[in-house]
This record gives C-alpha cells, structure tokens and sequence, in this order.
C-alpha cells in the first residue's frame, strides 16, 4: 500500500526557508509522478509543484517560481521541496501527492491526484 508521510514544516520569518520531504513508501518513488500541493484556511488546495518519474520534467506554479525547488533523492525514496523566500502568502498545510500521470499540457488539479498524505503546516510571518 502506497503511504506518503511529509515533514519538514515550521514557522519562518518572511525571507526565511524550509525544505519539505516526503517519504515513499510501498512502491519505488522515482517510476511515479510526485508532487506537492498545498491548502490555505478558506481556500481550495492547490497544485505547488509536480515531479514527472525519474525527475525528468518539473512544473512549478507561477506564485513559487524562482523560489521553490522540486527535488528527489531516490537513494532516501523521498520527494524534497526547497522553499526560499517565503512569504505570508506560502503560508499553508502542505501535502505530497502521487499523481496518476505527469502532464505535459499542465493539467495538475487535484483530480489528477491518486494518494496523498496527512500534510505538513507551513507559517510565514511578516
């Protein structure tokens, strides 16, 4: 059975940094799409960044482009988000998803989501 856990969340000062990971277990993370989606009180969840299989192909959302960086270590089976410059607007509950398919048209809605694990709390503070 496919589990995703995350850690790696925490409060920041705006400017700040965390890196996210998320650990794979029951099947080999590199043969999947993974990504990172996140939820902010009052709003929908949303896609941050997707990983194609093997890592060959990374989409961003443009809020986080040039700031977050998408990552795997497939030696730790784990799927890694680098977040700079944080703002109070990144600030949300963080989720890794295995995605049925990498989308080469940049169709990452939820839909597109078949597992996801508990989530990560991320806190930027201006």
């Amino acid at each position: 059975q496919v589990q995703l856990v995350e850690s790696g969340g925490g409060s920041v000062q705006a400017g700040g940094s965390l890196r996210l990971s998320c650990t794979v277990s029951g099947l080999p993370s590199n043969i999947v799409a993974l990504g990172w989606y996140r939820q902010a009180p009052g709003k929908e969840r949303e896609f941050v960044s997707v990983s194609s299989n093997y890592g060959r192909d990374t989409s961003y959302h443009t809020s986080v482009k040039g700031r977050f960086t998408i990552s795997r270590d497939n030696a730790k089976n784990t799927l890694n988000l680098q977040m700079n410059n944080l703002k109070p607007e990144d600030k949300a509950l963080y989720y890794c998803a295995k995605l049925s398919t990498y989308s080469d048209t940049g169709n990452f809605t939820t839909s597109n989501v078949r597992f996801w694990g508990r989530g990560t709390q991320v806190t930027v503070s201006s």
